[in-house]
């Protein structure tokens, strides 16, 4: 089976050579969401950052700087004429993302008096609103899924994948999740947050019946997480970025790492890419960059390699670009191009 192809009336007046229009959708496409074969969902929230901020903003910057991106690849063609749409931005989502980041902030600024047990009511405030954006978000990706349509999250902090985790393996209880990040994000109740950014990966472990993480890119993390993965290396395997450079110094080829990476993966595959996994020269505006990471390529092939071995990527999410405070696009660019990509592959290795 081939790409699909869309037989949409509007689509025949498309110029996919010309400028995007102000009002098109993601990529400057014409898609609706009913028309669309695969769904991006915006999630605009940074609730636990405990760092640098603006992630909140990162579907917002990507949707604009998305409009840059040409549409055709050289690599893979016209795949977007399988059809791509954005959801717009819940308002509701923003608010409680904005009322729940003031409860929040008052913990991570009284760090030191945790033990004060007046500030327990503000951390549940903090997880109730938290649980209510993870209801949101499986509620949304299952409402896609059940039609047949494929979903990626747009974040964000990485702490809103949790709900689409849980909707995607409901439909695909076997499959593996490939885990790009500079963190492990493998804390338990970071800062006294069930759904910390930092949790996200001890969420799903946790509480779902994921048989597999693989994880590219770790570069910073706590001896807990550490003794986790060490704990479950049946179920975790961690590809730590000081490993990987060490063995591209040693003169073993990135194709040959990537197959050594591919073996740990089942069948169905879902890609939770926080942008930190990259290189910070790509993503300096993002909340907690790190030195070291992948080069944007690198990221790219490993995901290539994953659909060339047959595998199938059903289901992915971005996040953690964040704007900054500059008048530059950089870090939205970088992550447009991305989520362009992201989608390339998935259509392909559904398609197919």
């Amino acid at each position: 089976m081939g790409i699909r192809i869309l037989k949409i009336s509007n689509l025949k007046n498309f110029d996919p050579n010309a400028a995007a229009s102000k009002d098109s959708g993601i990529f400057g496409l014409p898609f609706t969401v009913e028309e669309a074969t695969l769904v991006l969902i915006p999630v605009p929230w940074e609730v636990t950052t405990s760092y640098g901020g603006g992630t909140s903003k990162g579907p917002q910057a990507i949707l604009q700087a998305s409009k840059q991106v040409d549409l055709f690849d050289a690599e893979l063609g016209g795949f977007f004429t399988a059809g791509i749409a954005m959801l717009e931005e819940p308002l509701q989502i923003r608010q409680w993302n904005d009322i729940a980041r003031q409860y929040a902030q008052v913990i991570i600024e009284a760090s030191s008096l945790m033990d004060d047990t007046s500030l327990e009511t503000i951390i549940q405030e903090v997880n109730s609103y938290s649980r209510h954006l993870n209801q949101y978000v499986y509620q949304e990706t299952k409402r896609f899924l059940v039609q047949d349509k494929w979903v990626g999250i747009v974040g964000g902090d990485h702490s809103v994948s949790l709900g689409a985790i849980q909707a995607c393996l409901e439909k695909h209880p076997h499959m593996g999740i490939l885990h790009f990040d500079a963190h492990a994000d493998l804390r338990k109740a970071f800062e006294g947050f069930t759904y910390s950014h930092a949790s996200i990966m001890y969420n799903v472990i946790a509480s779902t019946s994921l048989s597999k993480l693989v994880q590219v890119g770790i570069r910073d993390l706590c001896q807990e997480e550490f003794e986790l993965i060490q704990q479950n290396n049946n179920r975790i395997s961690t590809f730590f970025d000081y490993s990987l450079s060490e063995q591209k110094l040693k003169g073993i080829t990135w194709d040959t790492i990537c197959d050594e990476i591919i073996l740990q993966l089942p069948h169905e595959v879902y890609i939770s890419f926080d942008i930190d996994g990259l290189d910070p020269r790509f993503c300096p505006h993002t909340g907690t960059p790190v030195p070291g990471g992948l080069e944007f390529n690198e990221a790219l092939h490993l995901i290539k390699r994953v659909v060339c071995s047959g595998r199938q990527i059903i289901g992915f999410d971005l996040n953690e670009v964040s704007p900054g405070h500059s008048s530059s696009e950089w870090d939205a660019n970088v992550g447009a191009r991305l989520l362009y990509k992201l989608c390339g592959w998935m259509i392909k290795s559904m398609s197919s």
